[in-house]
């Protein structure tokens, strides 16, 4: 259940009809020795939050007031830099001992909601149910480090034809939402016939490729199959409650599932043998090469390898400490945008490996002891360590 701040975002959020939701990284809380510390806001979304264009050779100014969530009022700036080599958008000044920019909201969510031309609301959402709650209530999934809400648009994708083609023929047959497996199954075809470079993209890029691919037509069936319901008549509070609870529980639910299948996909390609969720000290979501060599004590316990996946990780890290006892190092695969350094070191010094997709390791601080694994390093090594 979402917290009361969560509450107030999505209620903001629609109320006014717009939302920028941004996940803070390093580069935000001045800690990747930017020019200047503050929000980066998305170039593509200016017109979000401010009516100058993204021109180059100058800068511009946008005195703007800004109300937090626990009340303060700042009074704020968005600045455009366009002179030399900058191009960016800065959100800027927020007076002493602001709360909300520090090394500790590192990985925590921004939403940022225009409630008229010169003022704004704006939350920080620390907790992990919070943040997928925003996402699933506002239907806005997060593949980036960034995404961005408008009442009655569409979430901009670049999508080519060929794909709307495969999914829009594949969303007309449905009469009922199939599983999540044939969901990713689905847009692993329609990628695998519409982008002919796929094949030879890196592993990072295919498993970023397709998730952003399976969101898009996952949000072609909801639409499909769910106008009948938005539109009924209900019956009672009730009705429309248990409605919105099964549209928003649907969306956390597939997002994670993705995930995991889309990885399996990956370690298919790479012919490295695994097992999906094998009884074995709990239930790890991947075991290499499997629950035979995992009991087998004659088997080498380095040749052995667990794989935790979670779109987010900020707090459901340690869960994987406690599977699969057997495996001393522990790996985890996130594509969470941006995690604080301190959290970062107690993965570290629990023995705790992450993979993040290479596009989302800028979002991440640069000064802790942990050492990023890309999901093609992730396969390189495990190959190596079975052929070993």
């Amino acid at each position: 259940m979402a917290s009361s701040i969560a509450d107030r975002a999505i209620s903001d959020a629609r109320r006014f009809g717009n939302a920028l939701l941004k996940f803070i990284s390093p580069n935000n809380v001045g800690q990747t020795g930017s020019h200047e510390c503050g929000y980066y806001l998305p170039k593509s979304a200016w017109e979000l939050y401010t009516q100058h264009p993204p021109d180059k050779d100058v800068n511009y100014e946008d005195a703007i007031e800004i109300t937090w969530q626990d009340g303060r009022i700042t009074d704020s700036r968005i600045k455009w830099y366009g002179v030399g080599t900058r191009s960016e958008y800065r959100l800027t000044r927020f007076g002493k001992d602001f709360p909300y920019l520090t090394s500790g909201n590192i990985g925590d969510l921004l939403v940022l909601v225009r409630t008229g031309t010169p003022s704004f609301s704006a939350y920080v959402l620390d907790l992990e149910e919070d943040i997928a709650d925003v996402q699933a209530e506002l239907g806005v999934e997060i593949t980036g480090s960034w995404g961005i809400y408008q009442a009655g648009a569409e979430v901009a994708e670049d999508i080519d034809d060929c794909l709307d083609r495969h999914f829009r023929a594949f969303t007309l047959s449905l009469d009922t939402f199939p599983g999540t497996a044939e969901f990713s199954t689905k847009a692993l075809e329609a990628v695998r016939n519409c982008i002919h470079e796929f094949a030879s993209e890196t592993a990072d890029e295919r498993l970023m490729r397709l998730m952003t691919a399976e969101y898009r037509l996952f949000r072609m069936a909801e639409r499909h199959l769910c106008q009948n319901d938005i539109q009924r008549l209900f019956k009672s509070i009730d009705d429309f409650l248990v409605t919105a609870a099964t549209i928003m529980n649907r969306r956390k639910a597939r997002a994670g599932r993705s995930l995991e299948n889309h990885f399996e996909h990956i370690l298919n390609d790479a012919h490295i043998p695994f097992e999906v969720r094998p009884l074995v000290d709990g239930r790890p979501d991947i075991i290499i090469p499997g629950k035979k060599e995992y009991y087998d004590l004659h088997y080498p316990t380095e040749k052995l390898i667990m794989v935790g996946v979670k779109t987010t990780c900020k707090d459901r890290w340690r869960q994987v400490l406690n599977e699969a006892r057997r495996v001393p190092k522990k790996h985890l695969l996130t594509i969470q945008p941006g995690i604080s350094g301190a959290q970062l070191n107690e993965m570290h010094e629990a023995g705790v490996s992450l993979i993040v997709p290479r596009v989302l390791q800028k979002e991440y601080p640069s000064d802790s002891r942990m050492t990023l694994l890309t999901v093609d390093d992730f396969v390189t090594a495990i190959r190596h360590t079975l052929e070993g």
